[in-house]
């Protein structure tokens, strides 16, 4: 079994971002990880026992407190102003350490002494992050009253998924930011989120089976809403829990083809039933699974990472590729010409061009693999920083935070 690594939390900024001190931040980021142990009196630690101490002065990238975790030698990372964020020592030197830190505490221990080697994030080895299909430039930034707004936007635009449908991505960030900063100030939960958006969830697919389109399209797009709350409200409180996240993707896998076989059933009706309902079902079924097949085969057998950011051409197609957000897309437009049997066969067929395109881009994938062996993400091989000419850049990617002027929420 692995050593524990004995933690240190140090700093007093009590500045609340999303609710949260820097203390209570990164106790919250520490539970994600094993053999990790948290102290306060450091002269507890064991002799030789690897340690760490983390400024709790700082707002601290989720990558780069993995990282430094990972780290078997003794070093101190530096922010870009020249104060200590973090330090890897040991339980010998942790006391005399603690001592020299409490003695130059102005200016965020600025002009605290070291002997051992200074680093900048610069010398941490960080890659795009798999999970939330991007990769963004790694932070530690200081946290003061003055930036709290700022860093709560970039916490928050962090929390997105660089590769996503195009509502998600250009409508809903600027509500969600709102909505989130409720949800905070209330002590609302993730899960309370995901609750009201399994009622809704339910709620539409009757009101389609039924007929009402419009009130089903009002409540259906306000569930993929609350989708997206729920997940950033989650990220940026550093809550989480495994009934959250099996509820949360169970959803997002189960409703949306039950909600076109409700807008179908309620179709029945109307005057623009559709004739032959059940084949066409069908045909929505075998486009919507063999699209979540193409995606599990890629991931399982062809690459460790999602196929929507092996090439900049799939996560172009990610935008619009038949998932639910734009599928909402185009029964809102069936609804509002009155022709909402148009809007049903616009994402059957969706599904069968989007299963398609998924079907050849596995099979180019795996060509690629037994000419390469291994396939790579367009994002291991770009710097969000430098390549901000590349249009691909420009959309998925965010650039470094400036902490000397405001920036929009993407």
């Amino acid at each position: 079994m692995p050593a524990s690594t004995y933690i240190h939390i140090f700093g007093d900024n009590k500045t609340a971002i999303w609710g949260l001190t820097g203390y209570e931040r990164l106790q919250r980021m520490l539970k994600a990880h094993e053999y990790v142990t948290l102290v306060d009196d450091v002269e507890k630690i064991p002799t030789g026992a690897g340690t760490l101490f983390l400024n709790a002065n700082f707002l601290f990238d989720t990558r780069v407190l993995s990282v430094l975790l990972k780290l078997d030698k003794n070093i101190a990372l530096y922010s870009e102003d020249g104060c200590p964020a973090a330090i890897r020592t040991d339980g010998n030197q942790a006391p005399r350490l603690l001592r020299n830190l409490n003695n130059n505490k102005n200016q965020n221990y600025k002009f605290v002494l070291l002997s051992i080697p200074r680093i900048g994030l610069k010398d941490l080895e960080i890659d795009f992050q798999q999970n939330l299909k991007k990769k963004d430039p790694p932070y530690i930034l200081p946290v003061s009253e003055e930036n709290r707004a700022l860093l709560e936007k970039e916490l928050f635009s962090g929390s997105y998924k660089g590769v996503t449908d195009l509502v998600t991505k250009w409508v809903w960030p600027l509500p969600a930011y709102w909505a989130t900063h409720l949800c905070v100030r209330q002590g609302w939960q993730p899960n309370h989120v995901t609750y009201l958006s399994i009622v809704l969830a339910i709620l539409t697919g009757l009101a389609f089976w039924a007929g009402f389109f419009g009130i089903g399209l009002l409540m259906g797009w306000f569930m993929t809403f609350l989708d997206t709350v729920d997940g950033k409200l989650a990220r940026v409180t550093v809550t989480s829990s495994r009934i959250g996240d099996v509820l949360d993707h169970g959803l997002d896998i189960i409703h949306p083809p039950l909600w076109y076989l409700a807008w179908g059933a309620g179709l029945a009706g109307t005057q623009t039933a559709i004739p032959d309902l059940e084949v066409f079902m069908g045909l929505m079924f075998l486009g919507y699974v063999g699209g979540r097949l193409c995606e599990g085969t890629f991931q399982l057998w062809l690459a460790p990472f999602d196929i929507f950011i092996w090439q900049k051409l799939d996560s172009f197609n990610r935008l619009i590729t038949a998932r639910r957000n734009p599928n909402l897309l185009f029964l809102s437009w069936g609804w509002l010409i009155d022709r909402p049997d148009i809007g049903l066969y616009l994402v059957v067929f969706w599904h069968l061009i989007s299963t398609a395109f998924l079907a050849w881009r596995v099979l180019m994938a795996w060509r690629a693999k037994n000419r390469e062996d291994v396939l790579k993400s367009w994002l291991q091989d770009i710097d969000p920083a430098r390549d901000r000419e590349i249009l691909a850049v420009r959309i998925f990617t965010r650039a470094p935070i400036d902490l000397r002027k405001p920036f929009p929420l993407s």
